[in-house]
Parts: structure tokens; sequence; C-alpha cells
């Protein structure tokens, strides 16, 4: 294990390094981190704030859900950016007890008056990314309270009241400004023309100073009323009727009504599991493409020669890159909301079907792949889209050995940048494939009314042979979120590294674009042998959230990504 570390330490870029080649949301966040080991219970979360919370009420007797609903409440507050009560989540969950894996979709929807046409403007083009983003019609109906409230009344052992005292003492006492999110502030222009976001997160045109306390009355006023009442008070009354008001009363207005917040339902639905070697993985079923997608990229890893490839390798970053093609070109063409698209994820993952993309990988790239040919499917077409990165993960693990992976999200940073009672409303709409057809097919992801949008949220829970909690995963990232778990996995359970390591390690894969390797890494110096073998290779900025919890022995340990401002706290 010793001689394994050491080899891999040089991937791990000096600090000064890779500072200087990050957009300032990811030098932000940068900063060198060690594993956290923990006796009983832990926390991993995006921000010193959610992760104490969590901890609070873990060590008041809380369970692992307790936690998340605090955890989530303080995201909302100091990472306005990535998730909060706007937003949706996809959550699983472990009962150590019934030896048993649930998840829960809590994924917005689309307004029932939602059309297919909804982002193109009258000339039938897609409207450009920043008037679809920044508008009312992006917002969809959001979900993650709804759903944290099912999985409370399911899982939960403290008053639901109690999970919120964390959030409302912070947003009455104040946070510090953030460097992360003092940065992203500055480089945002359209949340300034939000009144009451400028009022509460910027002096004059500028953000307010990192370090400058941040007061959000507003919504520790909205949490009260949500912990008196429940989700009903997001969703009916006067919270639903402010955020009607502000999509419909938008310069560019969506039309979510009264009633589409009132009929929203969070869904149970049965959890994506498959084998990896030795381990079993879960993760989250469509409309989530990212529990497919990372496990067609395991199922083909195990096919290949990646095991004997070199961590450091143009070997592994090779048979890596061909995996995520192939599997990002299935996620394009089949995956949606399996109510509107029936969903064939059993032959995706099947043997032979695995055995059958395996096979196309040889020791040149294979460029752009095709999505594979399905058996009895009807002709669906692909549309291009890009899915943003504002989303956030936490992993829990309590002292009953029950755990919580959990992937939460806005969809881009600050979300439709519409602010309501103190939170804002998620653009998760521009999930959506633009274009509704393509070479006059159907596309699997276009709008409709009543729909969840595809995404790449991947939360993730490995068991060992013996059907052990192995490990808790997951990371933010938009459509990348796929790649980034899927290397955290293979460098745990293939590479022997610790999470922290995982988590520190750089990034690189492929979307089925080019083979993308972090820039300021010495992964960068496997360029040449990589286009050598056919890869078009690009050099880009990854910021990941990765926030990993494993189990070690007499304990667990955790490990939270250095390129934010994530922690792992614990007893």
């Amino acid at each position: 294990m010793r001689a394994r570390l050491t080899a891999l330490s040089a991937l791990l870029v000096a600090p000064a390094l890779l500072l200087a080649q990050q957009p300032p949301e990811a030098a932000a966040g940068r900063e060198e981190k060690v594993a956290v080991v923990a006796a009983r219970q832990m926390v991993v979360a995006a921000n010193p704030h959610a992760s104490d919370a969590g901890l609070e009420i873990l060590r008041a007797g809380g369970t692992a859900v307790d936690a998340a609903v605090a955890v989530q409440m303080v995201l909302g507050l100091v990472e306005p950016q990535s998730s909060g009560i706007g937003g949706g989540a996809f959550l699983l969950h472990w009962s150590s007890r019934e030896r048993r894996v649930r998840s829960y979709d809590g994924r917005e929807t689309a307004p029932r008056a939602a059309a297919p046409d909804r982002f193109l403007d009258s000339s039938g083009n897609a409207l450009p990314r920043e008037v679809a983003v920044e508008s009312g019609r992006s917002v969809g109906v959001p979900g993650a309270v709804r759903m944290l409230e099912l999985a409370h009344r399911r899982h939960g052992r403290l008053p639901w009241r109690r999970l919120f005292e964390p959030a409302i003492r912070l947003a009455e006492s104040g946070f510090a400004m953030s460097r992360r999110l003092n940065a992203l502030l500055e480089r945002e222009t359209a949340l300034r023309n939000d009144m009451a976001a400028r009022s509460l997160y910027y002096d004059g045109d500028r953000a307010k100073a990192v370090g400058t306390r941040i007061v959000n009355r507003e919504y520790a006023a909205t949490l009260r009323l949500i912990a008196r009442s429940g989700a009903d008070a997001l969703h009916s009354g006067a919270v639903a009727q402010d955020i009607v008001r502000a999509v419909r009363s938008h310069s560019h207005p969506g039309d979510v009504t009264l009633d589409d917040l009132a009929k929203y339902r969070p869904l149970e639905r049965a959890p994506l599991c498959g084998p990896y070697r030795v381990f079993r993985v879960c993760s989250v079923a469509p409309p989530s493409a990212g529990g497919v997608a990372v496990l067609q990229i395991l199922g083909i890893l195990e096919r290949t020669p990646f095991a004997r490839a070199a961590p450091n390798s143009a070997d592994a970053v090779h048979y890596f890159a061909e995996a995520g093609r192939l599997a990002y070109a299935d996620r394009l063409r089949y995956i949606a909301d399996p109510a509107f698209v029936p969903q064939p994820v059993a032959q995706l993952l099947s043997p032979a079907y695995l055995d059958q993309r395996a096979r196309l990988i040889g020791e040149r790239s294979i460029g752009r792949a095709q999505p594979g040919t399905l058996v009895s499917r009807r002709s669906l077409g692909d549309a291009a889209e890009t899915e943003l990165a504002g989303t956030s993960h936490f992993s829990i693990i309590d002292r009953r050995g029950d755990a919580v992976a959990m992937s939460t999200t806005v969809e881009d940073a600050f979300g439709s940048r519409i602010m309501v009672r103190g939170f804002l409303l998620n653009n998760q709409l521009t999930d959506f494939s633009f274009a509704p057809e393509a070479d006059g097919q159907p596309v699997a992801n276009r709008v409709e009314g009543g729909k969840r949008p595809r995404s790449s949220m991947a939360p993730v829970l490995v068991f060992d042979s013996g059907g052990r909690l192995r490990m808790i995963a997951g990371s933010p990232g938009g459509v990348t979120i796929i790649n980034y778990v899927a290397k955290a996995l293979v460098a745990t359970l293939d590479w022997k590294l610790d999470v922290q390591a995982a988590a520190s390690l750089p990034n690189f894969g492929s979307r089925n674009g080019p083979t993308e390797l972090e820039r300021g890494t010495v992964y960068e110096l496997l360029e040449p042998q990589l286009r050598q073998r056919g890869h078009e290779v690009v050099a880009i900025e990854f910021t990941s959230g990765l926030h990993l919890i494993e189990r070690v022995k007499g304990g667990w340990r955790g490990g939270a990504d250095p390129r934010r401002e994530g922690i792992a706290r614990g007893d």
C-alpha cells in the first residue's frame, strides 16, 4: 500500500501550480486536505457550516436522514450557487438493520403547460443559453424539500422542526462570505438584476468582500414556516404564491402554477445496482443518467485490460476515456424520465451488451462513439445539450451504520437568478434537450409537461463481497459528474487509494468528445502518448466536489475534494 501511494504522489500536483491555472471559482476553494477518521459517525459536505450542522444532529441522536435535512438547509444558505430549497435532489439510503438500499427521487418537474418548443425562438432555433437559463421559463417545480420530508417520515428519528435549527441560527446570526462564493458572485452578471439577491450579496456592483457577514433573515423566516408546517409551506400558501408571482412576472416569464406546486410528489424508485469486480455498486435510476453511465463505465472497464494499467499511465486514461465515450453516447440517446420514455436500463447493463460495447475498445481511440443498438427500441434522435454544474453532494454515516448519499442541485450556478423569500429558484428545465426532434426522430429528453429532466447526478453506495457497506460517494459537476464518480471508484477499488487521495487525484476522461485532462497536473504529460493513439486531447479546469466516506478498521474515513471548500467532520 505504501509503495502504491508513493508512486501516485507525483500525480497530486503542487498547490501553487494548480492554483495558478484554475478559474476563480476553483482557485477560491483549492486547498490541500487530509483524510479524517471517525469511530462512529461522519458528515462530508461542501461547506464547513453544513458539515457542522449535520454532525450536530448526529450528536443529538439523529439519523443519517435527519442530518441530511440539516445539511441541505445550511447549504441553501451558505452555498446558494449550488443547491437549496428551490431545487431538487436524489437521495440513496442504506438501512443497516434492514440491509436494504432505498432511492428517493426529488427531481424537479416541468409545469403542466410546458411544451416541446419551450426553448426555441420563433424561427425554430435554440434560444441562447443565457436567455433560457436566466428566466422564468427555466424554472421547474422544486422537489428537494418534499423528498426530504418523505425520507424523514420513513427514516428520521428527531422531530422535523429540530432539523432546521442550525440553518435558522446561522441565517439570523450571519456567516462570513467565503472566498469561493465571493469569486462566483464577482463573475456572475445576471444575479445583480434581482433586487433581493443584489441587496443580500452585493455592495453596489461588487460582491461583498470576503469575510463580510451575510445575514439572510428572509431565508430564516421561510425555514421557520417549513419547520412548523412541513413541505406544504413551500408548495402552497403565501410562499407558493410568491414563487408563482416571481416566475410569471419575470421579463422572460415562465408558467409554473399553484396547482403545479401543490401536486408535486417525490418518488421512491428501485435503486440501480450492479457488480464491479468483487463489489456491488448502487446508484439512482432514471431520470438520472448518472447511475446507468457509472455502472456502464465500470462494467466496460472490467472487460478491458484497465486493471493491469498503471494509474498514472496513458493506458489507464485511454481505457477510462473510451469507456466514457460509449456510456455518454448511450446516455444521450436513451435516458430520460421513465414516465414518458420506456427505459432500456436492463439492456444497457446486461453482460452481453457490455461485452459488445467493450469489444469496440482497441489500441486506438474510437473518436466519437455511437450509441449501441438495442432490441425492440423505438427510434430516438440525439440532440446536443449542456448540463451545467450548479450542484452539491454530501455523504453521511450515522452511529447505527445507516448511510445517506445525496446529490442536490439548482442546475446552473445561482439557478435561474430569481430569488424568493431568501432562496433561489432552479433553472432545471434547461436540463431538457432544447431540440424536440433530431433527424426526424423524437428526442428522449425533450420538454414535456409534468416530465422530469434528465440528470447526471450519481450518488453511490458501494458494498463489499460480504454485503457490508464499503463506501459512500458522489460529486457535483454537471454532466462531468459521471466521470468524477467513476474516477473516485476506480481510484479506491482498483488503485487502493484512500478516499482523500482519490478525491484529490487529477480528473480525466471523455464525455464522448475530446479526451480531457486536468490542467496544471502531471496528467498533461500523457498528451503525446494519447495523441499517438488517436485521441483528441484538451487540458481543462475541473471543479469536481467529491465527498467520500469509506469503511476502515475501527470506523470510517472521510475525504473532501480540495477543489472546493468541503470538509469531513466526525466522532
